[in-house]
């Protein structure tokens, strides 16, 4: 039996607010306007959070968010709260855990959503000890994106994070060495090229870190895609493929980008997925 528990926890970072039918695809307002309230500008609010693992003295942070990196006219543009402060390292701090405590630093891709909060205002890069974990096809396509979606890379992240010394390319299943009876990859290509999430199995279950995926419970149902998404169609298929291994098993699914649900279990009923026991609240839970 694992002699160490898992302690999983939300690290809530800078919000933003897009457009909600960019992130319904073609999903109608109609339909999308009853999950998520539009403002006068037609946005809905997201999250942009991470999730921190504890096992032993092992120290997992899955995404930065967004971060306070953008200029104030960017941060307009983008919808982006407070966008003065690092949210991010607010949360850490909230938790009793320092930038220094964090060993590895699991990027599930290059979007600016999801690694903003890696930059300082410095220029430099948060979190100084830590290993920054991506997977080779996600950071090729941030060396070189399609037109689409160059806009959503940071032009100066991958220079930086090759400069550190300390990253890690994953091309499989596995982070070798590193808690490999515990720690696991699947990658989907809908979204963009090599996503990688994050699965970790605790005592009890598996919590999985579906990060743009399933950016929160209204797209656990299976049609509905955003317009940001690569491919629609293969979102589709990569998460029935999830819910083939996530529903029996009561996986945890953690939604990055959801407003109030943190986490959930999926269910089949009806004829179509769904959430099931939603989390509001994450803080040193254990796995």
């Amino acid at each position: 039996m694992q002699a160490e528990p898992v302690l999983v926890s939300v690290v809530e970072g800078n919000r933003q607010y897009l457009d909600g039918g960019a992130m319904f695809g073609n999903a109608p307002r109609a339909v999308w306007s009853r999950w998520c309230r539009p403002d006068e500008l037609g946005r809905i609010e997201l999250a942009t959070r991470g999730l921190l693992i504890e096992c032993g003295d092992t120290k997992l942070l899955c995404e930065c968010g967004i971060g306070n990196f953008f200029s104030a006219k960017l941060a307009q543009r983008y919808g982006v709260c407070d966008p003065e402060e690092n949210k991010l390292l607010t949360s850490l701090a909230a938790l009793g855990v320092d930038t220094a405590d964090i060993d590895y630093v699991v990027l599930s891709h290059l979007h600016f959503d999801h690694v903003g909060g890696l930059l300082a205002e410095d220029g430099s890069l948060n979190f100084p000890r830590a290993r920054y974990v991506v997977g080779s096809k996600a950071l090729a396509r941030a060396a070189a994106p399609h037109p689409r979606d160059r806009a959503s890379f940071i032009d100066s992240m991958i220079d930086k994070l090759t400069a550190s010394g300390r990253l890690v390319t994953v091309e499989g299943e596995q982070l070798d060495g590193v808690l490999e009876t515990q720690l696991a990859f699947i990658f989907s290509d809908g979204h963009t090229p090599g996503q990688m999430h994050t699965v970790f199995r605790g005592r009890q279950r598996k919590i999985f870190f579906a990060g743009d995926l399933i950016p929160g419970v209204a797209w656990v149902h299976l049609p509905i895609t955003a317009g940001y998404d690569r491919f629609a169609e293969l979102v589709i298929d990569e998460k029935r493929q999830l819910y083939n291994k996530a529903v029996t098993a009561g996986w945890l699914i953690f939604y990055m980008h959801d407003p109030q649900v943190i986490a959930s279990q999926v269910r089949h009923e009806h004829n179509r997925y769904v959430a099931s026991e939603p989390l509001t609240e994450l803080r040193r839970y254990e796995l």
